[in-house]
């Protein structure tokens, strides 16, 4: 059984966070607002694999009021989720993905990303892509108000 599953996150971006997309830090003079890290790629990935499962979303996994996630690695989160996929019989065929920011440019980040990605899935980086783009100016995220992602899947049984 093949099963497609589609994920997005959006978070504000804040003076006094750290910037965390992909499950590495970015060099900015600003991070993303949120209970977790707020890492909005990893976030959209986590409900794209949960949606293709058919497990509901982030939100009913890991909610943003339970003190246990205040803070917590996106990466650990989504490490988390595939496990409860993998349960579920489904593998990982493909992930797509594009994060959506005016700045900072991502470009050199993006490999680096989709291998930490693949690293804490298990699969080979050939299996993860990711994009960048900006808004061209153009509504919160181009203002530079926040950043966001979206991503889809592709699971398979093994």
């Amino acid at each position: 059984m093949t099963r497609v599953g589609l994920g997005y996150d959006i978070h504000r971006l804040v003076a006094g966070r750290k910037l965390i997309l992909g499950g590495i830090e970015i060099p900015f003079e600003k991070g993303l607002l949120g209970h977790s890290d707020a890492d909005v790629l990893l976030h959209a990935a986590c409900d794209a694999l949960l949606g293709a499962a058919g497990m509901g979303d982030i939100g009913e996994h890991f909610p943003d009021t339970d003190p246990q996630y205040k803070d917590a690695c996106s990466i650990d989160l989504l490490n988390t989720t595939y496990r409860l996929v993998r349960q579920r019989g489904l593998s990982l065929v493909n992930l797509d993905a594009t994060v959506f920011a005016q700045a900072p440019k991502l470009s050199p980040f993006k490999t680096q990303m989709a291998m930490r990605m693949a690293d804490c899935l298990g699969v080979d980086h050939s299996r993860i892509n990711i994009k960048a783009t900006t808004t061209e100016g153009l509504g919160n995220i181009g203002q530079g108000a926040g950043i966001a992602a979206m991503c889809v899947v592709l699971l398979d049984n093994p």
